[in-house]
């Protein structure tokens, strides 16, 4: 049986509300990224260490699809798996899943991106540790290889 995917559970804050009373497009992005950053840390990989190394993930596109909607002071659990990932892990593909208390699925988010050196401003491979922690998140079903980043 597979390993069940990293998840952090939050509650709809009032601050995440659009004017149609359901939880606005960007507060999906923040909090995907802040279960990613979560992930890394809690693995042994902080911000910090993002910091010192002068590297940081970018996102070179996102796609949301919405399935259920979300209320304020609604509990989601917000899920994280690899889709895809380059063999030098320059470039992967992470799964967000936004689930209601009784399962069902509220929106997915689907990101590629790679990791930038801060300093050459360019996609790079990642220190072996990072691409390892990387690689040890559970596998989307329809996961698949990508190309590395291109040498500029």
């Amino acid at each position: 049986m597979p390993a069940p995917p990293f998840s952090r559970t939050f509650q709809v804050r009032w601050g995440d509300m659009d004017l149609n009373a359901h939880m606005r497009n960007t507060a999906y992005l923040d909090t995907a990224v802040d279960v990613r950053m979560m992930y890394f840390a809690e693995q042994g990989f902080p911000l910090r260490e993002f910091e010192r190394l002068r590297l940081g993930p970018v996102v070179q596109r996102d796609e949301l699809e919405y399935y259920r909607e979300l209320h304020l002071l609604d509990a989601v659990t917000v899920t994280l798996e690899l889709a895809g990932i380059s063999s030098d892990a320059s470039r992967f593909r992470l799964r967000n899943d936004f689930l209601r208390p009784d399962g069902s699925l509220a929106a997915r988010l689907i990101t590629t991106g790679g990791w930038l050196d801060l300093g050459r401003r360019r996609l790079v491979a990642p220190p072996e540790a990072l691409a390892t922690l990387l690689s040890a998140l559970p596998r989307t079903a329809d996961f698949e290889e990508l190309a590395p980043a291109l040498k500029l």
